[in-house]
Order: C-alpha cells, then structure tokens, then sequence
C-alpha cells in the first residue's frame, strides 16, 4: 500500500523561504517511484504542475517558480522534497505531491496548505 504525506505548509512573509517534504507514510511497502512531482491549486483555480523530476534526476519547471523553487528526491528514502524561495503571495495554494510509478499509476498526497502574506 501507497500513503503520501506531505508536510511543511504554513503561513509565511513575502521573500521568505518553506520546503516541503513528500513521503510514503507506509515505510513497510516497497516503492521506489518512476517520478516525483509537486503541484498547486488556488482557490478558484485547477490544479496546476510546479515541479517534477525524473528518475534520472531531470527536473521541469513552471515558469512561474522557475529560479525560485527547487526539487530534490531522497532515492533511498523515497522522499520528495520541494525548496521554496522568495515566495510571492501568488504562490499561495495547497500543494500535492504526486509520485508516478513505473506503470504510469499516479500516487497523490493529502495536500499541505502555502499561504504568503504579509
């Protein structure tokens, strides 16, 4: 069984920094993923991609966070991890995590709640 969770979402100034982490919470199932990615959805907004990175370390990147946000993978850990720099309150959302497994299925976390504001 697969249970992403994420964590590290709060309330945070203009210019400042969060990281979130993406897990699976079963540490006893085996699951190393294809792909890792983070996603947001505004209120009144569909969700939209922030960042993915591949198995072999390739990244992509929503213009809009590009140079700001950065996203790592633990492999051994099989932890998701997305660095969130200079935020901008056009950042706020809830942001998914969503790991891809090699059969193409996509796992999806609970969401974890950004909110910048002065």
């Amino acid at each position: 069984q697969v249970h992403l969770v994420e964590s590290g979402g709060g309330l945070v100034q203009p210019g400042g920094s969060l990281r979130l982490s993406c897990l699976n919470s079963d540490s006893g199932t085996i699951f190393s993923p294809k792909d890792m990615g983070w996603y947001r959805q505004a209120p009144g907004k569909q969700r939209e991609l922030v960042a993915l990175i591949g198995s072999g370390g390739t990244t992509n990147y929503a213009d809009s966070v590009k140079g700001r946000f950065t996203i790592f993978r633990d492999n051994p850990k099989h932890t998701s991890y997305l660095q969130m720099n200079n935020l901008k309150p056009e950042d706020t959302a809830v942001y998914y995590c969503k790991f891809r497994a090699w059969s193409s299925f996509d796992y999806w976390g609970q969401g974890t709640q950004v909110t910048v504001s002065s």
